[in-house]
């Protein structure tokens, strides 16, 4: 499987583990805990996959810079956590930086 497309599931893992984390209230709900912990297990285990392929830093930027962006909405779609001006100029800002590197960065590995 391409590296990105292996990246893009480990980020989706990594989310819904968080949004299992907050469910599990203070890790004493058991499935929510469990999931939590399977997520987490994946998404780990599959960015160390990607980063046989790509660079090291290019790879935790993008996982942790849209992992952010993407718990942040589910936060707010789902537990209604508002996000500010600020928060939502921050997330283009993690967005865009992501698309620059992609765009013109010639260390992504692709």
């Amino acid at each position: 499987m391409h590296p990105f497309a292996l990246l893009g599931i480990s980020i989706v893992a990594e989310v819904v583990a968080t949004s299992a984390l907050k469910s599990s209230q203070g890790l004493t709900r058991l499935w929510p805990s469990a999931l939590a912990l399977l997520g987490y297990c994946v998404a780990f285990y599959l960015v160390s996959k990607v980063m046989n392929h790509l660079a090291t830093g290019v790879v935790y930027a993008v996982w942790s810079g849209l992992g952010i962006v993407l718990i942040s909405l589910v936060g707010w779609l789902m537990y209604g956590q508002k996000l500010d001006l600020a928060a939502m100029v921050g997330m283009a800002m993690i967005v865009g930086g992501v698309v620059v590197m992609q765009l013109f960065s010639k260390s992504t590995g692709h």
